[in-house]
C-alpha cells in the first residue's frame, strides 16, 4: 500500500498509479452531487442543456453537506453511500468524469466504467463529516439551490483523505478483503 498526496488538476496522470486500498490525499476542486442533483443533471443531458460544471476530469463528491455554521467554509461534509449514485455513474465516467468520492461498495457496471475510462473510485470515511470538512478551505453553491443540502457545490479540499476504493484496472478493496 503506497501513498500520494495529488493535486485534482493532475488526476489523470496519477490515476495509473494508483492501487485499490492506496492512501491519497486530495487538493483541488470536486463538485458534490446526491441523488436529486444527479437526477437535475440527467435531465439536463437529456435536454441538451448546460451542465453546472465541465465534467471532463472532473470529481464529484457524493455528499450533502450540513449548514454552514458561522466563520466555517462548510458545515459537517461526510460521505453519502455511492451505490445510490450506480445508475447515473457509468454514464458520468464515459462523458469524461475521471473520479469519485463516496462510501460502500460499487456494482459491476460502474466498474467496468471505471475500467472502460481510466477513471478511480475514492473511499472517504463514513461517519468522519466533521474530519471531511476540517480538510474543506472553500464551498461555494453553484447549481439547484432548490435541493437545499443535495445543491450541486464547487469545493476546494486541502488534504482531504481518501483511500483508492477501485482502481483504473478494476481491483477493489471489497473484493479483496
Amino acid at each position: 500500500m503506497a501513498e500520494y498526496s495529488i493535486n485534482l488538476k493532475d488526476i489523470r496522470e496519477s490515476i495509473p498509479k494508483l492501487n485499490a486500498g492506496d492512501i491519497v490525499r486530495l487538493t483541488g476542486t470536486v463538485y458534490t452531487s446526491r441523488d436529486a442533483a444527479h437526477k437535475k443533471i440527467f435531465e439536463l443531458l437529456d435536454s441538451g442543456g448546460e451542465l453546472p460544471y465541465d465534467l471532463k476530469d472532473a470529481c464529484i463528491y457524493f455528499a450533502g453537506p450540513t449548514p454552514t455554521p458561522e466563520g466555517m467554509p462548510i458545515g459537517s461534509c461526510g460521505p453519502t453511500t455511492s451505490g445510490r449514485m450506480d445508475v447515473y455513474s457509468p454514464r458520468l465516467l464515459d462523458l469524461g468524469l475521471a473520479a469519485m468520492i463516496g462510501k460502500g461498495e460499487r456494482n459491476k457496471e460502474v466498474t467496468d466504467a471505471i475500467v472502460r475510462n481510466g477513471a478511480v473510485y475514492f473511499c472517504a470515511i463514513g461517519g468522519a463529516g466533521a474530519l471531511c470538512a476540517g480538510h474543506i478551505t472553500k464551498c461555494e453553491e453553484i447549481a439547484f439551490k432548490e435541493l437545499g443540502c443535495e445543491s450541486v457545490k464547487r469545493l476546494e479540499l486541502e488534504d482531504f483523505p481518501v483511500y483508492v476504493g477501485i482502481d483504473s484496472r478494476g481491483k477493489s478493496i471489497y473484493e479483496a478483503g
